[in-house]
């Protein structure tokens, strides 16, 4: 298999493994709850301002940036729309998921499409080392992120395995954009720094319209703060190590 398919497919999949430790986690009281909700709020902050934003600029100007952020902004706003924000501790019995956790499973599998598409399309360039330091961000945000799917679906009782499943779909969607992007080079590397942007914008929505709130609401607004910061460090160490 060409190393460059690995390397696509390695990325997008470890949104999958990044769920897996569910299987160990029991009785997610709201303490727990609002500290991991922190922390991955800021692994994704961190992604978002020191990866995939200086990525971007390094390929275009802060017009286009600006523009791709505020594209992926509004669209997750849009998205609200169509699905309603509902409180997860004050659901009816009768709903299996609520709207909050599908508009974050699909503001993911959204904003995964362009992250595929410039993680294939830098591979497939000539860009020097551009492939692999886009790849390796992609990956290191992917895994809190399909902890984060499952987590929510867990906890509003969905089974273990069923939320596992989900968080993977969400990866599945990165790995096929990242085909098209690797066979289409010629016309996907002119929009990967829009992709870049644009999931830059998708992530900063989620973390500042949903994350901080929901980790700030019982309690534990110091936990949550320093486990933001923690994730947000820990993302920063990560890209710095590996570079």
């Amino acid at each position: 298999m060409d190393s460059n398919v690995m390397v696509m497919m390695a990325s997008a999949l470890v949104t999958g493994l990044g769920a897996i430790p569910v299987l160990f986690i029991r009785n997610i009281s709201h303490r727990r709850m609002d500290a991991i909700l922190a922390y991955t709020a800021g692994v994704m902050m961190a992604a978002s301002t020191y990866g995939l934003i200086p990525a971007s600029l390094k390929l275009t100007n802060l017009y286009i940036l600006a523009f791709g952020v505020l594209a992926g902004a509004l669209l997750l706003n849009m998205l609200e729309y169509f699905i309603p924000h509902t409180d997860m501790d004050h659901q009816r019995v009768d709903i299996t998921l609520s709207s909050q956790s599908w508009m974050l499973i699909m503001a993911m599998t959204l904003h995964n499409i362009p992250e595929g598409l410039s993680v294939g399309a830098s591979l497939a360039s000539e860009i020097e080392s551009l492939g692999l330091v886009v790849a390796l961000s992609m990956a290191l945000q992917n895994a809190p992120e399909g902890f984060l799917v499952a987590i929510f679906l867990v906890n509003q009782r969905v089974s273990k395995p069923t939320a596992i499943t989900f968080a993977m779909a969400t990866g599945i969607m990165e790995c096929l954009a990242g085909f098209a992007g690797l066979y289409l080079v010629q016309i996907a590397l002119f929009l990967v720094p829009y992709g870049l942007a644009f999931a830059a914008g998708a992530m900063l929505f989620i973390v500042y319209k949903e994350l901080i709130p929901e980790s700030h609401g019982h309690g534990y607004e110091r936990l949550a703060t320093f486990s933001f910061l923690l994730g947000l460090l820990s993302m920063i160490g990560l890209v710095e190590w590996f570079r």
